[in-house]
């Protein structure tokens, strides 16, 4: 047995015989394995009631009856977002984005039913996640576990003693570090576990997993090896406690919270009211689709009599109204799909502000990881967007196609169209999203906490030659 395993094992003993570091070790693995299994009953029962809502409006699609297919444009459709299968992990931006989009002609809806409206205020502090709890509590387990891991030794006379018999600072503090960094990993072993039975099962990908189980050690080591090294520089254990804690609040409660609110400043969002004003604005100027003397459909006009070598719209062999219903649709899609670019663009310079501090706080860095890795990050939540968005232009103009296209052929004052063709409207189709899609910001994060355990390891190397003269 080496020296580093015999000052690690009695490190161990010297925890075992802390009651209180005990209870509180078997208390957060029993709330990382809570967690994980109130998540995923959670995420199961979400994902089963959004189906069952998709399913229950899709039907009701169905069962209308005979009706002008411009009224159905207005009758719309509901879409729900699946959830995706890892984000019982880590919910992400999930709680605060909502969920459920009605689409309809001639403009573009949020997503509405945000979990964090409808829950109490303690959602903001931390939803209780296997992420969560890793993230924020388990590096404030490992600082009262490792704080007087060295500090003791002074405190005690015996790390004086254990140097003059000739073991040297590295093998000290990597003993140490090595007992520490067990009960880190530890800690996360039932999250793990619970990770790789998803993978097993095929639920989700290998590759997300390992990269998502990398992150956490990752992190985790990282507080343990700052526990180590504070407790080495410290004149006491009190100090050492001081400082660590210090560290905790700035580097996990406070800075990751402040940033938001100065990248907010720094980049900001035009209102609802505001975007909603400049909406019609810009609509006003492309052309009203239901004013008949609008300068631009006038022009569309004669271009349409034109293509089908007539001279009058009654001649025409389609309705004149679908064509102008798909023609609108298309105008105002593509400004709406402006504003949504630009305000996606706004978001994305906020977030780029907040990730350029992961330098000095480690927890953004694993939390892109995380977020990007359980597909519950904003790239995630845009991609649901976008795919709402396409299937909701396909629908639109296939009923206005429908319009254009068989209302010539029915007649009457108030023509209709049979049911039945509403069955040939698409139907919403969520391709699920590629956690790996965007793995340069995975990789720029899980690099900004290699350089953080880069840097601990350069100081652990100084703190491990000059160990000898601290302790004097």
């Amino acid at each position: 047995m080496s020296a580093a395993t015999r000052i690690a094992r009695e490190e161990w003993r010297a925890l075992l015989r802390n009651r209180a570091g005990v209870i509180a070790t078997l208390l957060l693995v029993a709330l990382v394995l809570v967690a994980s299994f109130v998540s995923i009953e959670r995420r199961d029962r979400i994902e089963a009631d959004r189906a069952r809502y998709q399913a229950s409006v899709d039907a009701g699609f169905d069962r209308q009856p005979d009706r002008h297919p411009h009224r159905m444009v207005h009758y719309g459709q509901f879409v729900f977002r699946p959830i995706a299968p890892l984000a019982f992990f880590d919910a992400g931006i999930d709680s605060y984005t909502g969920n459920t989009i009605f689409l309809e002609g001639h403009r573009q809806n949020s997503a509405n039913f945000a979990e964090a409206r409808q829950s109490s205020l303690l959602l903001r502090f931390g939803q209780l996640t296997p992420a969560f709890v890793l993230q924020t509590l388990a590096p404030l387990l490992l600082i009262f576990l490792g704080f007087a891991s060295v500090a003791r030794e002074r405190e005690r006379g015996t790390l004086r003693l254990l140097l003059a018999q000739g073991l040297d600072g590295r093998t000290l503090l990597g003993g140490k570090l090595l007992a520490q960094a067990a009960v880190a990993l530890a800690v996360a072993a039932p999250a793990f576990v619970v990770l790789a039975g998803f993978a097993l099962a095929g639920v989700a990908g290998w590759g997300a997993t390992l990269l998502l189980m990398l992150g956490y050690a990752a992190w985790l080591l990282l507080w343990a090896l700052l526990a180590v090294l504070v407790s080495a520089w410290a004149h006491d254990s009190r100090a050492a406690l001081a400082a660590l804690i210090g560290l905790w609040l700035i580097g996990v409660i406070l800075l990751p919270r402040a940033l938001p609110e100065a990248a907010a400043a720094q980049v900001v969002l035009p209102t609802r009211i505001e975007t909603e004003i400049a909406l019609h604005r810009d609509l006003a100027r492309i052309g009203d689709s239901h004013d008949p003397d609008d300068p631009y459909f006038n022009g569309f006009r004669q271009q349409v009599l034109a293509r089908y070598g007539v001279s009058r719209i009654e001649d025409l062999p389609v309705q004149y109204a679908g064509l102008v219903g798909m023609e609108g649709e298309r105008l105002s899609t593509a400004l709406y799909a402006r504003a949504a670019a630009d305000s996606a663009g706004r978001e994305a310079r906020q977030n780029r502000f907040v990730h350029a501090f992961a330098a000095l706080s480690p927890l953004i860095a694993i939390r892109q990881v995380s977020m990007a890795l359980t597909a519950s990050d904003p790239a995630a939540h845009l991609d649901f967007l976008d795919q709402a968005e396409a299937f909701r232009y396909r629908f639109v103009q296939t009923l206005n196609r429908m319009q254009a296209e068989l209302i010539p052929h029915i007649g009457g004052e108030d023509p209709r169209v049979s049911a039945d063709n509403w069955k040939r409207v698409p139907r919403f189709a969520y391709r699920s999203y590629d956690p790996l899609r965007d793995a340069g910001a995975i990789r720029r994060s899980l690099l900004v906490l290699a350089g953080w355990l880069a840097g601990l390891g350069l100081l652990f190397a100084v703190t491990a030659r000059r160990i000898g003269r601290v302790a004097r």
